[in-house]
């Protein structure tokens, strides 16, 4: 079979997830401060390869599903039904009409596949029409009858652990899901069990240990220790800006339009708390400060939206892989008054950065009518940014 030149993905997230424990279903639920269906759409949405994302949703969660995913390209989601091959049933007909050579298959509750382990899916059901990722079993397996006493030991380098992303040649999957349902056939656990009853040949392709599917409390608890040892290096920047008021009717701060008697004196949209939010940013990566990057020189960046500057800025720590702990912005100003907007200002920040709002305070000052900021001439702004990053050997010393 020639290599597909469309590959379309399928997230599967009608689950309740009973066996994680009480609250939210638990690809709704926060690890490592992502949502865990964002962290498993994500790099299904940039991988070059995928040309749409079919999400496969409980019709009852729209709205925390918008919220978890905010950002991300995908298809509208289809509502799934009552068990996990219905749900891909109606991910495979919701796709029908964008003609896809190959679909990859995904439990929203893996939230640590890989580009790599995607590009391997698609590459075997480019090769064989049917694939799944497996990883071998390292413990000894039983098999137990009703009372519960050994019956057989199983040779466990026959043994192998099936993962998602499934992969298959998608006119030959969606065919095998609706014979199973004319047949009345809606107890296959996985696609492949379901392609194997259809009478395909599975093959198998390397997995990822770290590609686990998130299913009990114990399992939430062990990964966010292990994302957070990942993440020891801590970093902790500050920034500072100042820009003096011209003519105008309103400020730009923190990403919130202010009517104001003044505007910004500024080549962007003179945001002073947005800027020393980027500078602080920066400053932790030891990655230069904002006027670096967007110098005042270039014309493009006339009149440009803060808001820019700072996804900028936070991109440049994701590249890294690493995330943002904290934010914090202070305005030294006589007027506006900040304290009716606070809020506002952190929830924009946190709308711009993809940061928990509890992560996020804006607080501000006055200098006691003294300085050119006493004597009301323009806004001054400091911030700090605390982020986290894998340990690596930049900045070490042999």
């Amino acid at each position: 079979m020639p290599k597909p030149v469309r590959t379309a993905a399928i997230l599967v997230a009608a689950g309740r997830g009973l066996r994680a424990g009480a609250g939210s279903p638990k690809q709704y639920r926060e690890i490592g401060g992502q949502t865990v269906i964002y962290r498993a759409m994500a790099v299904f949405c940039r991988h070059p390869d995928v040309f749409a994302v079919q999400p496969v949703v409980n019709p009852d969660d729209a709205a925390i599903f918008n919220d978890a995913v905010a950002g991300l390209r995908h298809r509208p989601p289809a509502d799934g039904g009552a068990t996990r091959q219905a749900s891909v049933h109606a991910g495979l007909e919701a796709l029908a009409s964008q003609a896809p050579d190959i679909v990859l298959i995904h439990d929203a509750a893996r939230p640590f596949v890989t580009p790599a382990v995607i590009s391997r899916a698609i590459d075997a059901a480019g090769r064989t029409g049917a694939a799944i990722p497996a990883i071998p079993v390292t413990d000894t397996i039983k098999l137990t009858g009703d009372t519960g006493h050994v019956e057989a030991t199983p040779d466990r380098a026959r043994l192998r652990i099936a993962q998602t992303p499934q992969a298959f040649r998608f006119e030959v999957i969606l065919d095998a899901h609706r014979r199973a349902a004319r047949d009345g056939r809606s107890d296959f656990t996985d696609d492949a069990a379901l392609a194997e009853w259809a009478g395909l040949t599975v093959a198998t392709f390397e997995g990822d240990p770290a590609n686990m599917k998130l299913t009990t409390p114990e399992d939430f608890v062990r990964e966010e220790a292990r994302l957070a040892s990942q993440l020891g290096d801590i970093r902790t920047g500050t920034g500072y800006d100042v820009h003096a008021f011209g003519d105008g009717d309103h400020l730009m701060l923190c990403g919130v339009r202010v009517p104001h008697t003044h505007g910004f004196l500024a080549h962007s949209d003179g945001d002073v708390g947005l800027h020393a939010l980027v500078d602080a940013i920066l400053g932790a990566l030891a990655d230069g400060d904002i006027g670096s990057h967007f110098p005042p020189s270039d014309p493009q960046w006339k009149g440009a939206a803060s808001d820019r500057f700072l996804k900028y800025a936070v991109d440049r720590v994701t590249e890294r892989g690493g995330r943002i702990a904290n934010l914090e912005v202070t305005m030294i100003c006589e007027r506006p008054k900040i304290g009716p907007l606070r809020d506002t200002m952190r929830a924009r920040i946190a709308e711009i950065t993809g940061v928990n709002i509890a992560r996020i305070a804006v607080k501000a000052t006055t200098s006691e009518r003294l300085g050119f900021t006493g004597r009301e001439e323009g806004i001054a702004a400091t911030a700090s940014a605390t982020i986290r990053l894998p340990w690596g050997k930049e900045g070490w010393s042999d």
